[in-house]
C-alpha cells in the first residue's frame, strides 16, 4: 500500500456492477506514474491490470490464462491493450482476505505504472476473481476518465488590511481594497485589476504589488467582507496577526488556510455558514457612499 498524496496531474476511471464499484485513479506524482485502485463497494482480489490509449489499431498485450482479458469489448469495438501487467495468481489462498491484492471497500492498492504521460491511459481494464459479483470475476473496462474538481476558492466583495483598530475592533487605519471598482470612486478606494478574480490570493498580491506598496509587517487583521443574509455587505471574519504581524505572505497564507479549516482566530459570522452564501461570489461592492469611512485612513 502506498500513502495518498495530492497528485501533480490525474484521471479518474469508475466502474459499478452489481455487487462491486470501484474507481481507479491514474496520476503523476514527481515524474511517475501511478494507479491508486480503490473499493468503493464490495470486495475482488486485483490479478492484473491493463490499459491503453483510445486509438484500438494495432496488436494487443494480453497475459495468459485465467488473466487475460479476451472478449472485452467498449461501445461494441474490441479493446486493443498497450500494457498488461500481473498482479497475483486467481484464488485467496493460505492468506485469505490478507492477501494484498484482496481489496474490501474503502481500500486502496498503488500500482507503479510504466509510462511517460497520462495520454498513453484513456481505458483502464481491471482482472479481478473472488469478486462480490453473481459470476466472482470480472473483466473490469473502464473509459472516459473524469479529472478531479478543483475546490473552487471562497470570493470576497472587499478587504480591509487593518493596522489600526478601535478597542471595540472597528477598522480605524489601514486599507480597503475592493472586488470591483465602482463608478463614480469619489474615495479613490483601491479595487483589484478588471478581470481579477476576488481570492484572497489575489487581494494579497495586489496589497504587495508596487500599486499598493503594502506593508504586511503592519498589518494587526485582515477583514473579510461579502454579502449576509438580507444582503447587505458585512464583515464574514477576520485573521488576527500574531505578535510582531506577518514576516511573509506565505505565513499569511498558511494562516488564511488554517482559518478555512475552522483552526484561525476568526471573529464574526461563522466561517463556514458565511462562505456557505449563495450570492456572495456575484455579489457587488457598496458604492462608497455606504462605506463607513469616518476616521479611516484610506490608502
Amino acid at each position: 500500500m502506498k500513502a495518498l498524496l495530492m497528485p501533480d496531474s490525474s484521471k479518474i476511471f469508475t466502474y459499478a456492477v452489481d455487487g462491486l464499484a470501484y474507481t481507479v485513479t491514474v496520476y503523476e506524482e514527481n515524474g511517475a506514474f501511478f494507479a491508486d485502485i480503490t473499493v468503493e463497494e464490495g470486495a475482488m482480489d486485483v490479478n492484473a491490470v491493463y490499459f491503453g490509449d483510445d486509438d484500438f489499431s494495432g496488436s494487443s498485450e494480453t497475459l495468459s490464462g485465467p488473466l487475460n482479458m479476451n472478449g472485452t469489448r467498449l461501445d461494441g469495438e474490441k479493446v486493443q491493450w498497450d500494457e498488461a501487467t500481473e498482479l497475483s495468481d486467481p484464488g485467496l489462498g493460505p492468506e485469505g482476505e490478507d492477501k494484498e491484492t484482496y481489496l474490501q471497500t474503502g481500500d486502496t492498492m498503488t500500482v507503479a505504472l510504466d509510462i511517460e504521460s497520462l495520454d498513453e491511459i484513456d481505458v483502464f481494464g481491471i482482472r479481478a476473481t473472488s469478486t462480490t459479483t453473481d459470476a466472482g470475476s470480472i473483466k473490469g473496462v473502464s473509459d472516459d476518465p473524469e479529472g478531479p474538481e478543483e475546490p473552487e476558492e471562497p470570493v470576497y466583495e472587499k478587504l480591509f488590511f487593518g493596522e489600526v483598530f478601535s478597542e471595540t475592533g472597528d477598522p480605524l487605519g489601514g486599507t480597503f481594497i475592493l472586488a470591483e471598482e465602482p463608478d463614480p470612486n469619489p474615495y479613490s478606494i483601491p479595487a483589484l485589476p478588471e478581470g481579477t478574480e476576488p481570492t484572497f490570493d489575489n487581494y494579497l498580491s495586489y496589497f504587495l504589488s508596487d500599486d499598493i506598496g503594502g506593508d504586511l509587517s503592519a498589518v494587526q487583521s485582515v477583514v473579510f467582507y461579502g454579502s449576509g443574509e438580507d444582503g447587505a455587505q458585512e464583515e464574514l471574519f477576520r485573521i488576527n496577526a500574531p505578535d510582531g504581524g506577518y514576516q511573509s505572505p506565505d505565513e499569511l497564507l498558511a494562516a488564511y488556510d488554517d482559518a478555512l479549516d475552522g483552526a484561525g482566530d476568526l471573529s464574526g459570522m461563522d466561517l463556514m455558514a458565511a462562505l456557505s452564501l449563495d450570492d456572495q461570489a456575484g455579489a457587488v461592492p457598496e458604492a462608497e457612499d455606504d462605506l463607513d469611512t469616518d476616521g479611516i485612513e484610506l490608502v
